[in-house]
């Protein structure tokens, strides 16, 4: 059975875009229209196809944000508006592929864990690919990322939620159990297997699964309480979150070379995990250190699927906030003053909305992963931060809703940026 592979297409960066459609004030306070946010979306998807990026990956979300700050939980209690207006990727990506000619479309990232779990996502993701591949001449891929979804509210009407004592004690370090049950199910689905649920992976929490004695301890005592035991237990077994007989899905015969795996999980254990099942690639976050990055390639080199060929660095897209001012009329030294202005007011707002307060030091810390300045200050950041066969997942809309003004901005990132960057490169190799 054949897979998509990330065949180089030349030596140098690569260059995917990242698309939020996430319905937040902007730094005036301007919230636009869902539907103006999507025909927005539209022009900055079509503009990055005619720029030549490679994979246009979209944020994928699942009920209201504004909503949930009234749980008795909120995630998010200070977020204004809505994190993400995607919530069918399969929908959107069979659209995006309709109104573009050479972007490849992902979903960064898709939570298996809702909109019915495992098995309803895997017929998703079949279904949209046998529309896609029916032209036998289609050559684009759809990047698939998956994951348990970063915010827990979007998946507790599905059922993701403690069921006992035990499962309350242990779930910060069990609902990574969950992901990995759910994970088997979705991969061996798409890849066509026959399921059923006993021969899944088992759950078995131990002294490993968890960051201190004392949360192990905490477990421990609930399930003795639990099963009326008189010494704590060695292992505790937690019975299956998915139970069902054989099932495969459908449609079953879809191109499964148009489809490349990403998952959407910094676990070593996981990320290892999911590729004895299918090659699958990982994602970074924009602010993960260096160190990470470098022990993630190492492990993959050896981790990652044969099927999926040799382990590169294209295989984790690296995320970044880019703030480019290529505006006419101003200086470069003014480009520069006015791009770190606008990067401050949008990394202000963000940790804002996440947290309720501006820490100073998040902001901060935020922009030294960032790229910020002038076409040329960012080309030597570039140089500077990435690997020369890194693949750059830059995105532009962040907390901005001027549309054109985000066109501008990939148009002088692909225009001027790359150039750049790639002069920069040719020139190290050479000196």
């Amino acid at each position: 059975m054949r897979w998509a592979t990330l065949e180089r297409l030349g030596e140098g960066m690569e260059h995917d875009i990242f698309f939020s459609i996430s319905q937040t004030p902007d730094h005036i306070g301007h919230v636009p229209s869902e539907q103006e946010m999507f025909r927005n979306f539209f022009q900055q998807l079509e503009c990055a196809d005619r720029l030549g990026f490679g994979v246009g990956w979209i944020a994928q979300a699942h009920l209201s944000t504004e909503t949930q700050k009234s749980n008795t939980q909120p995630v998010v209690p200070h977020w204004q508006g809505e994190v993400g207006l995607c919530t069918d990727f399969p929908q959107l990506a069979s659209e995006a592929f309709r109104r573009t000619s050479n972007i490849e479309i992902g979903s960064a990232v898709v939570s298996i864990l809702a909109s019915g779990g495992p098995i309803a996502q895997a017929e998703r993701m079949a279904n949209v690919l046998m529309l896609h591949g029916l032209d036998p001449n289609e050559k684009r891929r759809l990047h698939v990322g998956f994951s348990a979804g970063r915010f827990e509210f979007m998946a507790r009407p599905y059922g993701i939620v403690p069921r006992n004592a035990i499962e309350e004690a242990a779930w910060p370090a069990l609902r990574g159990q969950i992901f990995l049950e759910a994970a088997e199910i979705f991969l061996r689905l798409l890849r066509g297997d026959v399921v059923n649920s006993d021969e899944v992976r088992t759950t078995v929490l131990t002294r490993d699964n968890f960051r201190s004695d004392e949360d192990w301890q905490t477990v421990q005592k609930a399930t003795m309480e639990f099963e009326a035991l008189e010494a704590p237990p060695e292992a505790v077994h937690i019975p299956n979150r998915y139970v069902f007989e054989d099932l495969q899905i459908v449609p079953k015969t879809f191109n499964r070379s148009l489809l490349n795996l990403v998952a959407g999980t910094h676990d070593p254990k996981a990320q290892t995990f999911v590729n004895t099942i299918l090659p699958v690639s990982v994602f970074n976050l924009s602010i993960t250190s260096p160190e990470v990055i470098d022990a993630t390639h190492l492990r993959m080199k050896d981790a990652y699927h044969a099927q999926g060929g040799e382990w590169t660095r294209a295989h984790m897209p690296r995320t970044s906030f880019v703030f480019v001012n290529a505006e006419d009329g101003l200086s470069p030294e003014e480009q520069s003053q006015a791009a770190h202005k606008e990067a401050e007011r949008a990394l202000g707002a963000y940790w804002n909305a996440l947290e309720g307060t501006i820490d100073p030091d998040k902001v901060n810390r935020a922009a030294n992963n960032a790229l910020i300045g002038n076409p040329a200050e960012v080309a030597q950041q570039m140089v500077e931060r990435f690997h020369p066969e890194d693949r750059i997942m830059a995105w532009f809309d962040f907390f901005n809703h001027d549309s054109d003004r985000v066109c501008r901005d990939m148009e002088a990132y692909m225009n001027l940026v790359v150039p750049a960057v790639e002069e920069r490169l040719r020139g190290g190799l050479n000196g």
